[in-house]
């Protein structure tokens, strides 16, 4: 059974949510709650698998309930459920770690799929609301190759080297520099690339197949 937990601030939506999911034999209705804040305290005492979380609330509303409830429970899945379909919404709901992105005029057996999808480990976004997800993930791969561009030569070289770990001293050692070009290199490469550690440096490098 999957255990959900419906948030919005209107009674009627809860009701009619409530009403059409129950009918479902593999999900369960766990709780209910009016706002960000009540959901927070709901999914610490229900332990609820997918949340169908409303964004526009008062007292806190559903893109900071979000965020917050991911810093506290990572593994959970949070379904945006909402009016709006604009990036204004979308963007910050899927950045605070919503796994998907539903408008309330969805098919009731569309979002019992929804659900069902989430708690697989999916992610299912709107139809209306996809070409801002593109969009952002197109736009970062284009700062990420500028980014990249932006590095030198030498640069590049170093970066290829702490992927495999390599000491400053070793890294001097292999490219036939002084250590201190080293540290200059490396802190060229951090700021080019908004990083904060060679851990970061070297995840990045691999990520974009720079050690190939």
């Amino acid at each position: 059974m999957i255990r959900v937990l419906i948030v919005d601030d209107h009674q009627m939506v809860r009701r009619g949510l409530r009403f059409f999911l129950e009918t479902q034999t593999d999900l369960v209705i766990v709780g209910e709650a009016s706002n960000g804040q009540e959901a927070i305290e709901q999914v610490r005492a229900l332990k609820p698998d997918v949340v169908l979380m409303d964004l526009v609330m008062p007292i806190m509303n559903g893109i900071k309930a979000i965020e917050r409830l991911m810093n506290e429970y990572p593994q959970l899945k949070i379904l945006a459920l909402t009016s709006f379909s604009d990036q204004d919404h979308v963007i910050p709901a899927l950045q605070a770690g919503a796994s998907g992105y539903q408008l309330k005029d969805i098919d009731p057996d569309e979002l019992a799929e929804t659900i069902r999808a989430l708690y697989a480990g999916e992610s299912k976004v709107h139809s209306k609301v996809l070409k801002y997800v593109l969009t952002r993930i197109t736009h970062q791969q284009d700062e990420e190759e500028v980014k990249i561009n932006s590095l030198t030569k030498r640069e590049k070289e170093v970066l290829v080297e702490l992927t495999r770990g390599r000491s400053n001293k070793e890294l001097a050692e292999v490219l036939h520099i002084t250590e201190k070009t080293v540290k200059t290199h490396i802190s060229n490469i951090f700021a080019k690339l908004e990083l904060g550690d060679r851990t970061q440096a070297a995840l990045f490098a691999i990520r974009h197949r720079l050690d190939k």
